[in-house]
């Protein structure tokens, strides 16, 4: 059912036809080259109100969260989630399919339609895989924007972030030194009037240690220890600091160096601002309440009794909130066809859920009939999560999924040569070989039937490239009908735009009026192990889990501390259906190690880490920043891609 045209200041939808080339021109030269609209027709357009936006100069907005009360009472519209089968190191075009396929459905065959996407960090931008606005002709713009800064949401993220992490190490360098006394006379000083006061934060650590006081004066002497002194064990300490920079010298760092610190040297180290807890937060929460109470429940650490300290036990997700206050909104931006886009949130899709935030598809499923969303890497990771943890927190029901593909990594997983960002093709990539891709097929297969083991149509999208051969399309359409796929339909929305996916757009609204039966892979009820053991074994297609001492002893840890119900992240490669990255195809006989377990029990997840997951990446000797610069005389940005 369409949406009713009964928003307040609605314009008809105006696509923005494209200036087609051949060849296809830079992603920068078709971006700088397209016409755009004023983001405030866009919004008109969709039935947002002036009110109801912070704009950010002409071509990108703001949308407060005020809106989701008025169109409460909105049915909500079709919603779809773009997966990808396993990648070669080049990535297979979700992205771009995701925009192709938005631009096909409202340009073209005039459907209300929505994209939500994730906001790219700097490390790739300006590191070796380049921007995340998609490519060719399906894109998001202004892609300048996009790609670097645009509304400053990450940079949001980077100060909460290492304001917690002062917040740890001062805590710990003034308990060093200061009594129990001298610490809540600290904390609760009297002020002109000789009165002291308990912040908010501070009423809630009361109320975690069931002391149902707020006038400090009443404290007895142990209960103003067991408030003032948290005790933090630092080898127990998971919370580092992050910038959103590819610097492979901070991975390890040692701090506490200066003469004032007194020798408190610890060991530590930065990440990458997206692989930030709080990321996963933002992409999570529900509103500004549920994203303060998430903050309060990050978990820095325990104290040496082996309890668990959070970000609210050390006074600062008050303040962190403050910091995070306008990155909860979505960004409001549009693809080169004029439909609209909301950005919001950007967590890797490893250690964190790989998926834009719950706030922008809740939006955007009362604005539009069709919101295509993306997950990251391949269906195994990030669909898997997807559906297992943010459907889980958003209560939001998928209708179909739309699964890409490529000819090239298809051949990949039967055996081709090793595939390396940056290098030319192996000529067996971009001639004819149906042995080769024959061979592959079963990994789309695979994923296909992972597709439907949560009971949701799903579409192929053949991302096609020029050198693939009308056989070679036609052999991977028979396999994936075989596997149980409704449709799969070869696209050039790179080449062509939306009018290169319509017949998947097509495709798409058909699945989405076929019944589902959505169901969760697992119960949260169950153990961390078994739930461990499901995913490794029906999505992966491993024989069994194997735990190394390590853990087993955080498994026995967060058990004990009552995060045993958590919904699970899987943290493995995204090369391999397995943990190792040289099993292609569908890896058979094997066993999954799992090296550590890790939580994040702000963002409402365990990480199992299956191997070595590097969350600070490192810049290559030619790094992609050589070719960004600014023309002078134009002010226009030069060599993004």
């Amino acid at each position: 059912m369409s949406k009713p045209n009964n928003f307040p200041g609605l314009r008809r939808f105006t696509p923005i036809p494209l200036n087609l080339r051949v060849p296809v021109p830079s992603d920068i030269d078709i971006a700088q080259e397209a016409q755009i609209k004023p983001i405030t027709q866009i919004a008109d357009e969709v039935g947002l109100l002036a009110e109801e936006l912070e704009l950010y100069g002409n071509l990108k907005a703001k949308v407060r969260l005020e809106v989701l009360d008025r169109l409460k009472d909105v049915p909500d519209g079709k919603y779809i989630d773009v997966t990808a089968i396993t990648p070669t190191p080049l990535g297979e075009g979700k992205t771009t399919t995701t925009v192709g396929l938005s631009q096909a459905l409202g340009a073209h065959l005039g459907k209300r339609v929505f994209t939500c996407i994730r906001q790219p960090s700097q490390g790739p931008t300006f590191g070796i895989k380049g921007g995340a606005a998609g490519g060719g002709y399906s894109q998001v713009i202004p892609m300048e924007d996009f790609n670097l800064h645009l509304t400053g949401d990450i940079h949001a993220i980077t100060a909460a972030n290492n304001l917690c992490a002062a917040a740890i190490d001062a805590r710990i360098f003034h308990e060093a030194s200061q009594t129990d006394e001298q610490l809540f006379n600290a904390l609760c000083p009297k002020d002109k009037q000789g009165v002291r006061r308990f912040s908010l934060s501070m009423l809630h650590r009361l109320k975690k240690l069931g002391i149902d006081k707020t006038d400090p004066e009443e404290l007895t002497p142990e209960e103003r220890s067991r408030f003032a002194r948290l005790d933090i064990d630092p080898d127990s300490l998971t919370w580092r600091r992050v910038v959103d920079t590819n610097d492979r010298f901070l991975r390890e760092i040692t701090i506490g160096h200066g003469p004032e610190e007194k020798g408190m040297i610890r060991r530590t180290g930065y990440d990458i601002t997206v692989a930030s807890e709080i990321m996963a937060i933002l992409a999570l929460t529900s509103d500004l309440a549920d994203m303060r109470a998430r903050l309060g429940r990050i978990v820095i650490g325990t104290n040496r009794k082996g309890e668990a300290v959070t970000a609210e036990d050390l006074g600062v997700a008050g303040a962190m909130t403050v910091l995070m206050k306008d990155a909860i909104k979505p960004t409001l931006m549009q693809t080169l066809e004029g439909t609209p886009v909301f950005v919001h949130a950007g967590p890797f899709a490893n250690i964190a859920h790989g998926n834009s935030s719950i706030i922008a598809d809740r939006i955007a499923l009362k604005l539009a009939d069709y919101v295509i969303t993306e997950s990251g890497f391949g269906a195994d990771i990030g669909m898997e999560k997807f559906f297992d943890i943010k459907c889980r927190y958003s209560g939001l029901v998928p209708n179909a999924v739309v699964l890409v593909a490529t000819v090239r990594a298809l051949k990949m997983h039967g055996g081709g040569p090793k595939v390396v960002a940056g290098k030319p093709l192996n000529a067996v990539y971009t001639d004819e070989n149906l042995d080769l891709l024959r061979a592959g097929l079963g990994n789309m297969q695979h994923h296909i039937r992972n597709v439907l083991r949560f009971g949701i149509p799903v579409v192929v999208a053949v991302n096609s490239f020029a050198t693939d051969t009308q056989a070679e399309c036609d052999l991977v359409r028979q396999a994936a009908i075989e596997a149980g796929a409704e449709d799969a339909v070869v696209c050039r929305h790179w080449m062509e735009g939306g009018k290169g996916a319509t017949d998947l757009a097509e495709a798409v609204i058909r699945a989405c009026e076929k019944p589902s039966d959505f169901h969760f892979l697992y119960p949260l009820e169950l153990s961390i192990k078994e739930k461990i053991e499901i995913i490794c074994k029906e999505i992966y297609g491993a024989d069994g889990v194997d735990y190394l001492p390590e853990a087993e002893a955080k498994i026995e840890l967060y058990t004990r501390l009552g995060f045993g119900h958590l919904p699970l992240n899987m943290a493995k490669t995204h090369l391999s259906l397995s943990h190792d990255p040289a099993l292609k195809g569908v890896p058979t006989g094997y066993r999954v190690p799992i090296r550590d377990v890790r939580a994040s029990v702000g963002a409402g997840f365990l990480y199992p880490l299956l191997g070595e997951m590097r969350t600070m990446p490192g810049l290559p000797t030619r790094p992609v920043f050589y070719d960004v610069d600014l023309d002078l005389e134009t002010n226009r940005v030069l060599g993004l891609f």
